[in-house]
């Protein structure tokens, strides 16, 4: 189990010298490949450690000094973010009747629902745009807005948008800083940046948001 745990932090870690590696063995698989993380990571639940930020950012970085094909590269990213999502999205609509006829339940039942879905649909847009760029909480975002019955048209017109944003963002950011020498020392500091300052934001908000429900009874 450990062995398995720290090959995936050094695969995330050193997401640069991985995909390098696979470009100059495998060529053009290599957008297969990056179709597949991204498609896995948003679309399937239960995986949410796989590399996006940092990713991104690396194939950009190859993009710039010609490894990798920009448009093309882009194009395959935004398609994989836009079905992954689209598939997390049809998994919650799928179960999440079925976990909310539990009325038992002291978290999944018809109230806990209703809060849901009218969250969804009041700020559902804004959260799946914004869930893109924290890592672990895109991968429940869109499966979450599934399960909350967010209206289908309203999530998949921002899983395009939030798809674009993030894709074409990070994917350029490193196209034109990715391959900076202080940019390529510091790079593992970087990607532990990505991953650990959009979560921290997360648990911050969510605090701060649990805080001030509790206070408005009192209010």
């Amino acid at each position: 189990m450990l062995d398995i745990e720290y090959f995936l932090i050094d695969y995330i870690i050193h997401i640069d010298k991985h995909l390098e590696a696979f470009v100059t063995t495998y060529g053009m698989w290599v957008y297969v490949l990056l179709f597949l993380i991204v498609f896995v990571e948003t679309g399937v639940v239960v995986m949410p450690f796989l590399p996006g930020d940092s990713l991104l950012f690396i194939v950009g970085a190859m993009a710039g000094v010609g490894l990798l094909s920009f448009p093309l590269a882009c194009a395959i990213l935004v398609v994989a973010a836009i079905l992954g999502d689209q598939c997390n999205y049809m998994i919650g609509r799928h179960f999440g009747p079925k976990v909310f006829q539990w009325e038992s339940s002291r978290f999944f039942n018809k109230k806990a629902f209703d809060q849901a879905h009218n969250f969804y649909e009041r700020y559902g847009g804004i959260t799946v745009i914004l869930a893109r760029f924290m890592p672990f909480i895109r991968t429940f975002a869109p499966f979450v807005a599934g399960v909350a019955a967010m209206n289908r048209a309203k999530f998949t017109a921002f899983n395009v948008v939030g798809a674009l944003i993030w894709v074409l963002g990070i994917v350029t950011a490193g196209y034109f800083f990715g391959n900076i020498p202080w940019v390529r020392e510091n790079l593992e500091k970087i990607i532990w940046a990505m991953i650990l300052i959009p979560g921290l934001l997360a648990i911050y908000g969510a605090w701060r948001a649990g805080r001030s429900e509790r206070k408005a009874p009192a209010a």
